[in-house]
């Protein structure tokens, strides 16, 4: 009699395997979690730029060769991941009279985007050149995010999350996109070379790096007009929806930080300023603010131009948020209003339902945006001006710039979000756009952080969350256009639209083919 042949018992490296294969969804899902919040991890505060690469390269090992329906799951999940804990700011400031709803909420419609990039970037990841579409497609999603809807919510783009990287000098040459662009490309490429070990792909991941650091003895920091010394007053406020009843104590605090200046000014103990930079929406004005005799006495006493943040009654009773340059002399003159507002802060749509999620809906009205350039001039220097959540959107920065703006300003006020890293999220931004424009950026924020950013994105002076604080510096006054402020938005466009072409031809490939095979299948059954 023959003994039936026995099976080798399987190792346990087999095993792992076998198991792995036979519960493909949950390890993917896990995977792509695990991504969303390396991706997370990425982002300032901490300088940990190059987990973003990771996260990309683990995200296209999950979606790679996938169909779409498969590439949206993973995307959501992957986005869930990295909103939630990216957004957490906004569960310290409206958690306490909303719950985590607006939270959860807006993490997972905005994660919907992403996973409408996953499925297209999962369509066209074994195409030739794929981590190039891919990275292409990513763009498109934050792209559209950042525009639409109610003016788009371009907050926690990837590009943002690289001051620290070495990815950070093509940003001269376009701007946030590109950073984006750079860092999922090299991701997705590690990816397809470890699939199919391939010299393209590697060149697709060492490409970004080498044009970057080609880049870099471009990026300039030199005073080209001269200097300029700015003085920032960070008065301090209390913190979370605490702070929507505290104007009045805000504004004193910041008034009696602005005269505690005038007097180290006058006593020789800091340098004079040229111009004073108060932060976003310190205080109230009404329609004639020549009238507010604490401002013009705390200017006076300050000697030197000061910007002004306030929210401005105006003539026809609507609001809005504006710096205004204060002469000593002269009082207020010329003024820029935020053309950006904050969809559900500064203006509330569909508000039956927005009740339900913020507290700007009774007893408030919407801001009127503004239609001026964001450019004002003090003390001979040309200021470009983005007031808060404005340094987000890529055109109104670059707008200033082709304006003529010498030097870069960031008025903010991030008193609602408590101890959270949104303020250094935004001061991220202020990084980044200082190397895409070569530009100083001055960063006054109410409750911090405030700083003074370089041209070259580096920090020289910042302040610390939650204290009364000044600083004064000296920045560079330059008139260097840089390639990404003379292109604007081409380079993502033309990103844009190589993606979508690709996944259309992606898509038709899959309909010729399936076409054949339904062709191939009524032959051979007619023979």
């Amino acid at each position: 009699m023959i003994a039936a042949p026995v099976s080798p018992e399987p190792t346990p490296g087999q095993r792992t395997v076998s198991y792995v294969r036979r519960h493909g969804v949950i390890w993917r899902s896990v995977t792509a979690v695990v991504a969303g919040l390396l991706l997370c991890l990425s982002f300032p505060p901490r300088s940990t730029w190059w987990l973003a690469i990771v996260a990309f390269a683990l995200f296209a090992v999950v979606i790679r060769g996938r169909r779409a329906r498969a590439g949206f799951g993973y995307g959501w999940l992957f986005g869930v991941a990295f909103f939630m804990p990216s957004l957490f700011w906004l569960q310290n400031f409206l958690g306490e009279g909303f719950g985590p709803t607006p939270w959860i909420s807006l993490s997972a419609v905005l994660a919907l985007f992403i996973a409408l990039a996953a499925a297209g970037m999962a369509v066209v990841s074994t195409m030739p050149g794929g981590p190039i579409w891919m990275a292409a497609l990513f763009l498109a999603c934050e792209a559209v995010r950042g525009r639409f809807p109610f003016g788009g919510f371009p907050w926690s783009r990837v590009g943002f999350g690289q001051p620290e990287g070495w990815y950070l000098p093509l940003a001269s040459l376009g701007g946030a996109p590109l950073l984006t662009f750079a860092v999922v490309l090299t991701g997705c490429a590690i990816t397809e070379f470890f699939f199919r070990k391939r010299v393209v792909p590697a060149l697709m991941a060492i490409a970004p790096l080498a044009v970057a650091f080609a880049t870099l003895p471009f990026v300039g920091t030199d005073a080209q007009n001269g200097t300029l010394t700015v003085a920032i007053v960070q008065g301090n406020a209390p913190e979370g929806l605490g702070a929507l009843n505290s104007g009045d104590e805000m504004r004193r605090n910041h008034i009696a930080r602005a005269e505690e200046l005038a007097a180290n000014i006058k006593a020789g103990r800091v340098p004079k300023p040229d111009v004073v930079i108060m932060p976003e929406t310190f205080t109230g004005l009404g329609p004639n603010p020549a009238r507010d005799a604490a401002l013009n006495r705390m200017v006076a006493d300050l000697g030197v131009p000061t910007l002004v943040g306030a929210r401005q009654r105006t003539a026809d009773g609507t609001d809005q948020n504006v710096m205004i340059v204060w002469d000593p002399a002269a009082g207020p003159g010329e003024q820029y209003a935020k053309n950006k507002l904050v969809p559900f802060g500064e203006f509330v749509p569909v508000r039956p339902i927005a009740r339900f999620f913020t507290p700007f809906v009774d007893g408030q009205v919407d801001m009127r945006p503004g239609i001026e350039p964001p450019v004002l001039t003090a003390a001979g220097t040309k200021l470009g001006v983005g007031i808060c959540f404005e340094v987000a959107y890529d055109d109104v920065l670059t707008q200033a710039v082709r304006d003529g703006a010498e030097v870069l300003t960031v008025p903010t006020n991030n008193n609602w979000y408590g101890r959270t890293e949104m303020s250094y999220q935004q001061l991220a931004m202020s990084r980044v756009r200082a190397v895409e424009h070569g530009r100083a950026v001055v960063v006054s924020a109410t409750t911090g952080v405030s700083a003074i950013v370089q041209p070259d994105g580096s920090i020289t002076r910042q302040t610390e969350l939650y204290t009364a604080d000044t600083l004064v510096a000296t920045v560079a006054k330059r008139s260097t256009v840089t390639l990404a402020t003379r292109i604007g938005a081409w380079p993502e466009g033309v990103m844009v639209l190589g993606g979508l072409a690709a996944l259309l031809w992606a898509i038709g490939s899959r309909i010729q083919q399936r076409q054949r095979r339904v062709g191939d299948s009524s032959r051979t059954g007619n023979e």
